[in-house]
């Protein structure tokens, strides 16, 4: 087996029973790794109807086929539930070292059922496996959880994703941080690990992975590197990481502003928007830092010793979190922002998700939907520095009204039973920091994939973020044959568990499909990668689709999409046709857009789904 040991570790916690499984060269080229890996597991293995925090629910940390081998950007893992806030298929993806490091220790993916009965977890070495008490880290942050597991196994170099205390109480925006500043953060994973008290994975591994070509995947990090040195942004990237270009992108309308109702240049500033950014923020960087098999190394850890927030040691902000805490919030306060990411990073709770909630929150209070006591007397104006802090630290504690908040936004309109007209959501869940009415694309990957309100996922709206559109962008005729392509081309980059940031400096067609040719030793050309991205995406819609989630089903708030349009600004008078970006998509791989099946000759012609067909079909 090239690129993995061959086996799958089971670990069901309510029968404390640990199990491994293997699995063929075939089962990697259907599937590659990640939530391939994982859609296929999930579907097989749990009943329809689960719920997502309870026994029956699977939680899967996966490898991608690039982890452990050597391969450039290749550090990045994935986890897989049935979601508890969008009630649907959820995968997130993370980089760090814990994937490959999962790899080394002789395992491709682990996978959680049941419940324990007392906090638990887990401990994996060189392929031996147990499951350990946790009543004595219970209520730790996730940075002390790491220490603290380090040193009771004398391990200074092991690696762990862990929950916080908002895990424990599962929040739905908790989600487990790896490597103390690293997160696989959308979706309410960490409200699923807490709900089956499970704690921590602490993972060491020293094997090696075997590599089916080593020359040729030696002279594709080769050509990675050459290119990297010819492109000159790389280096203001490598520096500069994602908040680079946090200015930039409120200015121009790629960043939300004032819960997406605003207008960058008109209601945030260019000295604002210039605050927020990771070139003025670096005053307080102290070292850079780079993932598993990283040649770029995109993040910084800071160091705050003085001000309102001293909170010592700390990482940068990356650029989705600047955005939610800045220009959504209207706040240009620095030390606010690192200090709200410090909260999130150390109770582990997902950055986007809260700073939408306070932004949700904002405009309620705006609106008198919210009173100031309904918010525990803050004081929640726009742009307010103190008040965005103390929020996320009562949402982080789950604390008064944090104790609704700390489920997301669309979960407290519910609960409060008004201001569902100011959500920015996607099925329910938030959405993320890139305006679709700047890159429509956008709306139909938020609205429409397997995994909503993403802006990972693959589709037209990723060439239009970087301005490398081939078409008039808001031209929504004809879309679909490229939005397919590019959707097929990303789920097998996240899935081999290739880093998205490879794109910057790197040969820019077919890399991915190389390295898994190099490391898998088999065939795999764009043909074959074209079939294999769109079998991987079908699983993960099969998915819902048992669960009756159907493309009707799915939602995007009409904000988000021009309707009504901005009046003023680079996106004025901007309306997105999303449901014609999105019928064009389902049009052009043949399946029905209200049911959402897919016809029976698309699921043979992909081949490896032909037992879907009674599933979704019946006797027929």
């Amino acid at each position: 087996m090239n690129g993995y040991n061959g086996k799958f570790l089971f670990v069901d916690l309510s029968k404390k029973e640990i199990t491994t499984e293997g699995f063929d060269e075939k089962f990697v080229r259907d599937y590659i790794g990640g939530y391939g890996f994982g859609a296929k597991i999930l579907y097989d293995r749990m009943p329809a109807g689960a719920d997502p925090l309870g026994e029956e629910n699977i939680l899967g940390f996966i490898t991608g086929i690039t982890n452990g081998t050597g391969a450039m950007y290749g550090g990045r893992f994935t986890m897989v539930h049935k979601s508890p806030v969008t009630g649907g298929w959820n995968d997130s993806n993370s980089g760090g070292f814990f994937g490959p490091e999962l790899k080394k220790a002789g395992f491709d993916a682990l996978f959680i059922s049941g419940k324990a009965e007392e906090p638990v977890y887990i401990w994996i070495k060189d392929g031996e496996v147990e499951i350990k008490d946790a009543k004595h880290i219970w209520g730790m942050d996730t940075k002390e959880v790491w220490e603290a597991l380090k040193e009771e196994h004398d391990q200074p170099a092991a690696k762990i994703v862990a929950i916080g205390p908002s895990g424990e109480r599962q929040s739905l925006l908790a989600c487990p941080i790896n490597d103390g500043h690293r997160a696989p953060g959308r979706g309410g994973g960490g409200a699923v690990m807490g709900s089956k008290n499970l704690k921590a994975i602490l993972v060491k591994g020293t094997g090696n992975v075997p590599v089916g070509d080593p020359e040729k995947l030696k002279e594709v990090n080769k050509l990675v590197l050459k290119t990297m040195k010819e492109n000159k942004g790389t280096k203001r990237f490598s520096d500069m990481g994602t908040g680079g270009g946090t200015p930039a992108a409120a200015l121009s309308g790629d960043s939300p502003v004032m819960n997406w109702k605003g207008v960058g240049i008109i209601d945030y500033g260019e000295e604002a928007a210039q605050a927020l950014g990771a070139e003025a923020m670096d005053k307080y960087k102290t070292k850079k830092y780079a993932c598993s098999s990283c040649p770029l190394g995109c993040g910084a850890e800071y160091e705050v010793r003085e001000g309102r927030w001293p909170v010592g040691t700390t990482d940068r902000p990356e650029y989705e979190t600047a955005s939610a805490f800045g220009s959504t919030l209207l706040c240009d306060e620095v030390d606010a922002l690192i200090k709200a990411n410090d909260i999130c990073n150390r109770y582990g709770i997902d950055t986007i998700s809260t700073g939408m909630t306070i932004a949700w929150a904002m405009e309620c209070y705006e609106e008198g939907v919210l009173s100031q006591e309904e918010l525990d007397g803050i004081d929640l104006k726009w742009g307010n520095g103190e008040a965005i802090v103390a929020l996320t630290q009562k949402i982080a504690d789950g604390e008064g009204c944090g104790e609704i908040l700390a489920n997301g936004s669309a979960y407290a309109a519910d609960q409060y039973k008004k201001g569902h007209e100011y959500l920015q959501t996607a099925s329910g869940i938030e959405l993320p920091m890139h305006d679709p009415r700047f890159a429509p694309g956008l709306a139909r990957t938020y609205q429409f994939d397997p995994t909503p309100g993403r802006h990972v996922k693959g589709g037209l709206g990723n060439i239009q973020m970087g301005g490398k559109e081939t078409r008039p962008k808001y031209d929504y005729t004809g879309t679909g044959d490229q939005d397919v392509d590019l959707t097929s081309k990303r789920e097998v980059m996240n899935v081999a568990g290739i880093c998205m940031f490879s794109r910057f400096g790197t040969p820019p067609e077919g890399i991915v499909d190389s390295y898994v040719e190099a490391i898998g030793g088999f065939p795999f050309g764009e043909a074959e990668s074209f079939k294999a991205g769109l079998r991987i995406y079908a699983m993960r819609h099969a998915f819902n689709l048992r669960e009756g989630i159907t493309p009707k089903d799915m939602e995007i708030t009409q904000r988000a999409v021009g309707k009504p349009p901005l009046e003023a600004g680079p996106l004025e008078g901007v309306e997105i046709d999303n449901q014609l970006l999105g019928k064009n998509f389902f049009d052009e791989l043949g399946w029905d857009y209200e049911t959402g099946l897919p016809s029976e000759k698309f699921l043979k012609e992909i081949g490896a789904l032909e037992y879907l067909l009674k599933d979704l079909y019946g006797d027929k």
